[in-house]
């Protein structure tokens, strides 16, 4: 891939990814536990929806970073009930790369194995938050494969935010907006991504305490 190009790009996705963050207008909550709020709102960029979580993690934001950073030897795949495995087509910086992700059946397996391959990049702002971008692309070096269905992620990303005074805690803001592709029933699709963000804070929260306690 042009890196010149990917990089323009994942800046463009990244702004707009920032841009959600900051707009708090017309969301709808869907979901509430456990302090992990879920909330929707209509996609501008395709005919499903954006979904925003927000909660906080009980760990520094460079430790929850760790769990959910889109790197080589990331430990999500560990973790994380939606990924089944990750890893790295391309990496065009030491922030930038092309990945691919593949996700398990769910949803009583009426959401068969899905894969996405997204450039993603990395980003650090001046306040010390922590944050991924990212958005489908297609590379030659990885066309779709028997057994999954493609998916594509429209602008998505995370922020892993420092709490001021409270160093040992992350305000974690996770954006998704994914065309699962294939012949789903709208209903299954909208339970589907309220539950799984749900799913990933206590996940992630477990994950944390096993690693570093």
């Amino acid at each position: 891939m042009d890196p010149a190009l990917a990089a323009q790009m994942s800046e463009a996705v990244a702004e707009k990814v920032l841009q959600y963050r900051r707009d708090e207008s017309g969301w709808k909550i869907c979901r509430e536990a456990n302090g992990v709020s879920v909330s929707w709102r209509p996609s501008v960029e395709f005919s499903g929806n954006l979904y925003r979580g927000e909660g906080m993690v009980n760990a520094p934001p460079e430790k929850v970073w760790d769990c959910i950073k889109p790197l080589p030897g990331t430990l999500r795949a560990k973790w994380d009930e939606n990924v089944s495995s990750f890893e790295i087509i391309e990496s065009l910086t030491d922030t930038l790369c092309v990945s691919r992700t593949t996700s398990p059946s769910a949803a009583m397996k009426l959401i068969s194995p899905r894969d996405f391959v997204d450039l993603v990049l990395m980003k650090t702002y001046e306040d010390g938050t922590l944050s991924s971008n990212a958005i489908n692309v297609e590379h030659p070096l990885c066309p779709p494969k028997p057994g999954y269905v493609r998916g594509f992620n429209h602008p998505c990303g995370c922020f892993c935010e420092p709490v001021p005074g409270e160093p040992n805690k992350t305000h974690l803001i996770t954006f998704f907006q994914t065309d699962l592709s294939g012949y789903l029933p709208q209903s299954v699709v909208d339970s589907f991504f309220p539950r799984s963000m749900a799913g990933f804070y206590t996940n992630l929260e477990k994950a944390v305490k096993t690693l570093y306690d």
